[in-house]
């Protein structure tokens, strides 16, 4: 049989990066590019559309060379995306109005708490499975329509068009000005707090609430499912996939069934549990999201806990503080000493997200004695990636009631075992990682090959998952842990506290 590949291109919060996936999963070429991150002021973070739009040609075009030459040929393009960043462009001439307003970016937080204020506000809860907060896309599309002279009076004329990034590369990729497509899928198009998470389509009293203009907004498509022809690669393919980087790694981790979960552990960490065909609305601090879906198929849903900074954190230690030279190191830091002495670190940089949705906490060291040393200071770094994900499993469990049999788990943090243990300790259930690293994109071709037979169903995509190291919880270190997981709950609380001394 002639071999079949499958391209993902996955736009990332640094770079873009194009991969070609054979049959079985394996990585047969990459391509990578970085884009340059633009910080106008204090909390804005900001990207240019169009230079990412020149790196996915760029890199696309590469990867597709790169197996030119091999028995078999590219038959589908998937992509995964960085999901709430949001981006507003002319339909006439195809330029941005301004520069995609990043996720990470906080300058929304005054008009979160002005609408928080309104009467109606718990409309946004009740209809999207989401926080009204300023992490989501559609408050970025007000402040755009707000701060932008005219924007918003062009976009009831249908003169602008918003999408998050998947939209951005799929309208370009389609023809741009020349009869792109504008379109979205439902896992982002579930992140905009614009639309009714059980019936999947733009919501009237939630635009109107929001002030935005329907005549913008792309239409909603499943997940897995031929959305346009990328005309603008040199091998014309059809784009038959498209998800959210955190839904595209729960595809890529295969987990299908109700109760599976992965974490991805990066600059930040998503933790999201397959909750099945049903929505689970939290009470705990979670956020009810879209998993995936597939065309012609119900939508499957998850929980999700967003832990703004995790890996950021390894980062701050490197770059702030100068206490290890490369983010590997502070294993072998932390490994100098047994535990933590007594200290904890609560990274709330730009205060906190699941399960507490503390925008003005404030990050603290708590514990410290003259007894704590740069070894205490690093194991406390990576415990609080432990600790943070505990407190989301744990809202977790007491939403879904869901159990969670191992965490599978992902991203460039996964290499640290020392880490790896603490949470198979703190959690007191196996974390496994796969033998492909690259979840995101493999979860977008694998959504892009389904979609046109490269895989016949979810079961010959099961069989591709490989464990590639499992850590097995210590009853010992369990119980140790838990005597001692309401000294970081008080750091949280901490935490808190500050910020709202401010």
């Amino acid at each position: 049989m002639t071999e079949r590949y499958v391209l993902a291109v996955d736009q990332g919060t640094t770079s873009t990066r194009s991969i070609v996936f054979d049959r079985a999963g394996r990585l047969v070429a990459v391509r990578q590019r970085e884009h340059r991150q633009h910080f106008p002021r204090p909390g804005w973070v900001e990207h240019d559309p169009e230079e990412i739009w020149a790196n996915t040609q760029l890199t696309a075009a590469q990867a597709l060379r790169d197996v030119a030459g091999a028995p078999g040929q590219v038959v589908a393009l998937g992509i995964a995306n960085q999901r709430e960043t949001t981006v507003v462009w002319d339909r006439a001439t195809g330029r941005p109005l301004v520069r995609a307003l990043v996720w990470q970016d906080t300058r929304t937080g005054p008009l979160v708490e002005q609408l928080a204020a309104r009467p109606e506000a718990a409309i946004v809860r009740e209809r999207t499975g989401l926080e009204l907060a300023g992490y989501f896309a559609g408050p970025r599309l007000r402040w755009v329509l707000d701060a932008v002279p005219g924007a918003r009076a062009r976009a009831e004329r249908g003169e602008l068009l918003f999408g998050t990034m998947e939209s951005w590369l799929v309208w370009n990729l389609t023809g741009g000005t020349d009869g792109g497509v504008h379109v979205t899928d439902v896992t982002n198009a579930s992140r905009t707090l614009l639309m009714d998470v059980r019936r999947c389509c733009w919501d009237p009293d939630l635009l109107d609430f929001f002030g935005v203009p329907a005549a913008m907004l792309p239409e909603i498509r499943p997940s897995v499912g031929v959305l346009g022809t990328a005309s603008a690669l040199p091998v014309p393919l059809p784009i038959s996939g498209a998800l959210g980087d955190q839904q595209a790694a729960l595809f890529g981790q295969t987990c299908f069934a109700p109760g599976e979960a992965k974490c991805t552990y990066g600059t930040g960490s998503f933790l999201l549990q397959n909750t099945g065909t049903g929505l689970v609305r939290s009470r705990h601090g979670l956020i009810s999201t879209v998993a995936y879906q597939l065309a012609g198929e119900p939508v499957h849903y998850a929980l999700e806990g967003s832990i703004a900074v995790t890996g950021a954190l390894v980062q701050w230690l490197r770059d702030s503080l100068g206490l290890i030279g490369s983010a590997a190191e502070v294993e072998t830091l932390a490994r100098t000493v047994s535990d933590n002495g007594g200290c904890y670190i609560v990274p709330a940089f730009s205060g906190l997200l699941a399960p507490h949705w503390e925008g003005r906490a404030r990050g603290l060291v708590a514990g410290l004695t003259s007894y704590v040393t740069k070894g205490h200071l690093a194991r406390a770094v990576l415990e609080a990636t432990g600790w943070q994900t505990r407190d989301v499993v744990r809202a977790m469990d007491a939403d879904s009631g869901l159990p969670m049999e191992a965490l599978r788990v992902d991203g460039g943090m996964t290499t640290n075992n020392l880490l790896m243990q603490f949470l198979a300790d703190v959690l007191g259930s196996p974390v496994v990682r796969p033998m492909v690293g690259e979840t995101v994109s493999l979860g977008a071709a694998y959504a892009a090959g389904l979609a046109v037979g490269v895989w016949s169903d979810t079961g010959a995509l099961r069989r591709n998952w490989h464990r590639s190291a499992q850590w097995v919880p210590d009853p010992g270190r369990v119980a140790a842990l838990d005597a001692v997981y309401p000294e970081w709950e008080r750091a949280v609380q901490l935490s808190i506290a500050w910020g709202e001394r401010r």
